[in-house]
């Protein structure tokens, strides 16, 4: 099975990645289309001249990887997306050939997050309305479309995790509540810039507190994305 997992930034997904990285019969692939997002783009991103070097900036090259064989003759291959990476001409004919799960996270504590490591980003930068737009295009072509929220999973990832995995039609696997400190090979090279209090965990974190109170520039930002958030959470997996 090819898992597609499409997030925004600061959202759990990395977490999430290095969860299902834990399975043995798992293998992962962290953000494919990075590189060729900032290639098209020419957007100013943190160590952008490495992501670029490091990755592949033709998005095809990218999808003829995502639909090949899993790594290592894996059954399963975890696919970590942003959704804001697919841009406008990315063929997107692909994702019929995935599972495709789509992970949110409140836009206050994700405006919080992300400006704590990349000042004052833009709706675009959170990637509320491309995630949206892509749930469209899944369900437009007739395939399913599941809804995770990252408050879910910190509330209790036992329940959360076996939810999503019976959504998937796979076994809940217990190694999934944790992993090594640290980081894994397949870590994007930006992994340096983002990653360092997933490198600092065994495991997911637990309930997260009172929504974060935002300057009015994040605010804004923050109140934007409401609709798009609002509509998938009402559509999420619900744990028991």
């Amino acid at each position: 099975m090819r898992l597609a997992m499409w997030s925004g930034p600061r959202n759990l997904s990395t977490a999430l990645m290095y969860s299902f990285a834990s399975r043995a019969d798992c293998a992962v692939v962290d953000e494919p289309f990075y590189a060729a997002y900032l290639a098209r783009t020419g957007l100013d991103h943190p160590m952008r001249d490495a992501v670029i070097a490091e990755g592949e900036t033709d998005p095809d090259a990218v999808i003829a990887r995502l639909t090949g064989p899993a790594p290592d003759g894996k059954a399963l291959f975890y696919q970590k997306h942003m959704c804001h990476h697919m841009l406008d001409g990315f063929d997107r004919d692909w994702i019929s050939a995935c599972a495709n799960v789509f992970l949110i996270r409140h836009p206050a504590r994700v405006a919080a997050s992300f400006d704590a490591r990349h000042e004052n980003p833009t709706l675009d930068d959170l990637g509320f309305p491309h995630q949206s737009a892509l749930y469209d295009a899944v369900t437009a072509r007739g395939l399913p479309a599941l809804v995770i929220d990252s408050a879910d999973i910190r509330a209790n990832p036992r329940a959360a995790l076996s939810a999503l995995c019976a959504a998937l039609g796979i076994a809940f696997d217990p190694a999934m509540l944790s992993w090594p400190q640290g980081g894994r090979p397949e870590d994007g090279v930006w992994a340096a810039h983002w990653y360092a209090s997933v490198h600092a965990s065994t495991g997911f974190a637990g309930p997260e507190g009172d929504l974060p109170q935002l300057p009015t520039r994040l605010q804004a930002v923050a109140d934007a994305a409401m609709e798009d958030y609002r509509r998938l959470h009402a559509l999420r997996l619900t744990p028991v």
